[in-house]
């Protein structure tokens, strides 16, 4: 999340919030890729954490990219958070234990993405080696402790934090310790909203098997192959999870709004301002009793800013979020985006896609997500392997993608960013299936050359 919504218009009813869902569709000429990805600084000496403070620290990071970049800084107060590209639409933001994301720029073709992501990682190479750190592509810190891990300078994190111990398990696991790459995509109306998030919520688990990586906890194998999957199952119930309601009869922007409101807020945004607010009710706040805002109204900054404290597998704003991946080596970054944009972005594809997934019961839908951060391509669905079903999956994206048929330079067409998965497949491996075989040969059961070997 790179910046807060600013955007005082008061809302006065349930209608204006389904309105504005509803202004989110495009036309397909209009459609985009918004690829973003965090990673885990880390101390080039010592393979630390790297804080926020100090001469080495992530401040320094942000500064000497701003001054590299000439982005426009995001304050929060006078404390720099993070940067915006005013021209391009990217951002770069900070997470709560300082994992360094890209919020990449909506653009029209995987080859952009892809040129994006590469001329980010080369930015921050730049800046901060000199500095003394580097950048780790894993779904979860594989190394330190929640006590070793620095909190960054902002507000919304702390109110977070308060509230996270409260309602799961591993609330600030998640916060402090996970990194993914996720990809925004654009619906073109509300029933393609509806099939789209129905395809996306069905088949989330196969890029959670394809991109699992996460297998490590301070220092350790934690018994997953995707631990970033399983730290969601119990983090924050009431925002997060599969959302059966999606596949019945009547699933509209409305019944999402229904939902959203029914979703306890984290805090209230006044100026500068965080209000602690962490448990009550939007509702209220709609309804202009909320007890923080006394006859204050809701804004659509209020409502963007609670839209974004939701954590479904599939999150709908006025576009798409793919949350089911793990953050993973820079191949990857690219591989995300192409597998959906290749099922999403092609009618023909999307159809294939919801043919797979249709007769699948919620219970069945529930236990393959459950399954799959320990099984990965050994979970099984409606007596089909995962693996199988990952293998459609991806073929029926590159499919997809061939149609597109978006050329580069040398003339190849968008479907050669799902190699690094075509090698998994092949393999029958997960990625950590891979790291966990480097730990018991080569690495000699330790996870520091996971740092050397698999940095950007």
């Amino acid at each position: 999340m790179a910046r807060d919504q600013i955007d005082t218009q008061p809302i006065e009813s349930r209608d204006e919030l389904v309105a504005w869902f509803e202004e989110g569709s495009k036309a397909t000429s209009k459609f985009r890729i918004g690829t973003e990805h965090e990673k885990f600084p880390f101390t080039l000496n010592g393979h630390d954490p790297v804080p926020y403070e100090g001469e080495n620290g992530i401040r320094a990071l942000l500064e000497g990219m701003q001054a590299l970049n000439c982005w426009e800084p995001i304050m929060e107060g006078e404390t720099i958070i993070g940067l915006a590209d005013t021209v391009g639409g990217g951002a770069i933001s900070l997470e709560p234990g300082g994992q360094f994301e890209l919020s990449g720029a909506p653009l029209i073709t995987l080859h952009e993405t892809c040129a994006e992501v590469n001329s980010h990682l080369e930015q921050v190479r730049e800046v901060a080696t000199p500095l003394g750190f580097g950048f780790l592509g894993l779904g979860m810190s594989p190394k330190w402790t929640l006590a070793q891990t620095p909190v960054m300078p902002k507000g919304r994190y702390k109110i977070m934090a308060n509230y996270m111990p409260k309602v799961g398990t591993h609330g600030l696991d998640m916060m402090f310790r996970t990194c993914t790459v996720q990809v925004n995509l654009d619906f073109g109306s509300e029933a393609d909203m509806v099939k789209k998030l129905r395809v996306g919520l069905a088949l989330q688990p196969v890029a959670t098997a394809l991109f699992a990586n996460s297998p490590f906890t301070e220092g350790k194998p934690n018994g997953f192959l995707s631990f970033r999957s399983e730290i969601w199952r119990d983090t924050d119930n009431n925002r997060a999870g599969m959302m059966p309601f999606a596949f019945e009869d009547g699933m509209s922007f409305e019944r999402y709004v229904d939902y959203a409101l029914d979703v306890p807020m984290y805090f209230i945004k006044r100026g500068d301002a965080y209000i602690d607010v962490a448990g009550s009710s939007f509702r209220d706040l709609l309804a202009g009793r909320h007890p923080a805002v006394p006859g204050e109204t809701a804004t659509v900054s209020d409502w963007a800013n609670h839209l974004s404290t939701i954590f479904p597998e599939v999150r709908l704003k006025r576009y798409l979020e793919m949350r089911g991946a793990d953050g993973g080596p820079w191949r990857n970054l690219c591989a995300l985006p192409a597998l959906w944009t290749g099922l999403y972005y092609d009618t023909t594809s999307l159809d294939a896609a919801w043919d797979l997934a249709k007769g699948w019961t919620a219970e069945e839908r529930q236990k393959l997500r459950d399954d799959v951060p320990r099984l990965g391509f050994k979970a099984e669905i409606a007596g089909r392997s995962m693996l199988e079903l990952a293998r459609e999956v991806v073929e029926i994206a590159r499919a997809g993608l061939a149609r597109r048929d978006y050329r580069d330079s040398q003339g190849r067409d968008e479907s050669r960013f799902l190699a690094p998965l075509d090698a998994s497949l092949a393999a029958g491996q997960t990625p950590a299936e891979l790291l966990l075989a480097r730990y018991e040969g080569a690495w000699n059961r330790s996870v520091e050359p996971v740092f050397i070997e698999d940095a950007y």
